[in-house]
């Protein structure tokens, strides 16, 4: 590990809570989920199963807004396994507003036909289980997913995961040095998607479709451990 990256201490048992979580959730499919356990937090990123997850939104804020979209595909440090990449429309609670609309070019027509997320949580969290997701800004896939199965089955989801997006923007901290701390008034980095994949020289790929943007994650998260860390770094580094 690179002496620049300070582990950050984590208050949460992951491994405990799961054990808890499948004695206490009701829905067999959040007990499967639990089930299947977590990594040990010593674990190393080259022996992690990993899960890149995005979603599509109506907005931003997980209690007045939905889930349209949900792409996922697994992959290691190796790898990425597009034949296991999953995805679905979503019927959401709320109409879809003009502007989410233009973002992620879903419309109206899109998710008519579209079944509720009660109908594909199954299979999504099949995909979860026993994986690390891997996501590009936390404060949609975690909330998102975790309200939503509040509202249609009474109880929600922990796990932990990685943020491309917060890793990056750590990376770009430590390059900068003190010329960060000096950024008041200036345009800082940014830390998008697509900005973040074009510092390591990978492809542009058309954003806000959620299977695209999944794989993008994953190619992104792979680049960054080979520049930035060591495929023996521990996951207890990293996630969160």
């Amino acid at each position: 590990m690179f002496g620049w990256w300070k582990r950050r201490k984590r208050n949460k048992d992951w491994v405990m809570l799961f054990e808890q979580a499948s004695q206490q959730v009701r829905d067999p499919r959040l007990k499967r989920f639990y089930d299947k356990g977590i990594v040990a937090p010593d674990t190393p990123l080259s022996q992690v199963p990993f899960v890149a997850l995005d979603f599509e939104t109506t907005g931003l804020n997980p209690e007045k807004d939905a889930i349209v979209s949900a792409g996922w595909v697994p992959f290691d440090l190796n790898r990425v396994y597009c034949r296991r990449a999953g995805q679905f429309l979503v019927q959401p609670e709320h109409p879809l507003n003009d502007e989410s609309v233009v973002i992620h070019g879903i419309t109206h027509s899109d998710v008519d036909e579209a079944p509720d997320f009660t109908k594909v949580v199954g299979p999504l969290l099949e995909a979860l289980g026993g994986a690390i997701p891997v996501v590009h800004f936390k404060q949609i896939e975690r909330p998102f997913l975790d309200q939503a199965l509040k509202t249609r089955l009474g109880e929600g989801l922990q796990f932990p995961l990685v943020d491309t997006m917060e890793l990056e923007q750590t990376i770009l901290q430590h390059q900068m040095g003190s010329r960060w701390n000096r950024l008041v008034g200036k345009k800082a980095p940014s830390v998008r998607l697509g900005a973040c994949r074009q510092r390591y020289g990978l492809p542009v790929y058309q954003p806000h479709h959620a299977l695209t943007d999944a794989i993008a994650t994953a190619e992104l998260f792979q680049a960054q451990v080979a520049y930035h860390f060591s495929p023996q770094t521990p996951i207890s580094e990293i996630w969160d």
